[in-house]
């Protein structure tokens, strides 16, 4: 079964010639000109990836971007004429999981969305067969996307969500924070470990009794972090 992509981009040039491309790479590919189009057929059909344009008229790509990672999930490419270094990581820090910056070549966009699904695979692959994860006083609910402690909801951003579950997915087990960034972040965050620090840390402060001595995510030095027993 072939890919559904959205691409939403206000452009019409760069709109039609790439639905042209992508459609010849046997993608299923439906486009618009403005996010709020797009809206209606993300909550009726959701698709397997959004490419999404930054500079929109009415609701902005990065407010959009928000409402799929927080909503359907789907994974994100942000397309944009800004190229600084800020932007880009503003995007991925709201949950984008690729940015691509303007003018860009079909090929190298073709063969980021592969990764992205790849990617996307395997979180998928790797969630465990319940829809339920509990550790102590902690409680994931993965269907509805969302972690409680004491059945207090936990307000926590898609990135957080997607570290607190692959970590407690795999109790025990210490990931390296390349395997972090790649499982949660995607590979153009690779190179920004003190971000992924900085996820963990505001994660700790939301689900931890003390975030200095934790009980749920603990460090192990030199290596990256486990969910569980503590490292002797």
């Amino acid at each position: 079964m072939s890919c559904s992509i959205v691409w939403v981009e206000d452009e019409m040039k760069i709109l039609e010639n790439g639905m042209d491309y992508l459609k010849k790479e046997g993608f299923q590919v439906k486009g618009f000109r403005s996010f709020e189009e797009a809206m209606t057929l993300l909550r009726q059909e959701p698709a397997d990836i959004v490419i999404l344009d930054w500079l929109l008229p009415g609701i902005s790509g990065l407010d959009a971007c928000k409402w799929i990672v927080n909503g359907p999930g789907i994974p994100v490419i942000m397309v944009t004429a800004k190229s600084d270094e800020f932007d880009k990581v503003l995007a991925l820090e709201i949950g984008a999981d690729d940015y691509m910056a303007k003018p860009f070549g079909m090929r190298e966009l073709v063969a980021r969305i592969r990764t992205v699904l790849r990617r996307s695979k395997k979180e998928a692959a790797a969630v465990p067969s319940s829809d339920r994860i509990q550790f102590l006083n902690l409680s994931i609910d993965l269907h509805k996307h969302e972690a409680r402690i004491d059945d207090a909801l936990v307000p926590l951003t898609a990135t957080e969500f997607k570290l607190l579950t692959v970590l407690a997915s795999a109790q025990g087990r210490v990931f390296t924070r390349s395997q972090l960034i790649e499982s949660c972040m995607g590979i153009s965050y690779f190179g920004y470990e003190r971000t992924l620090d900085s996820h963990i840390r505001n994660l700790r402060k939301k689900i931890e009794p003390e975030s200095a001595r934790p009980v749920f995510i603990h460090t192990v030095y030199s290596v990256g972090y486990k969910f569980g027993e503590a490292s002797k």
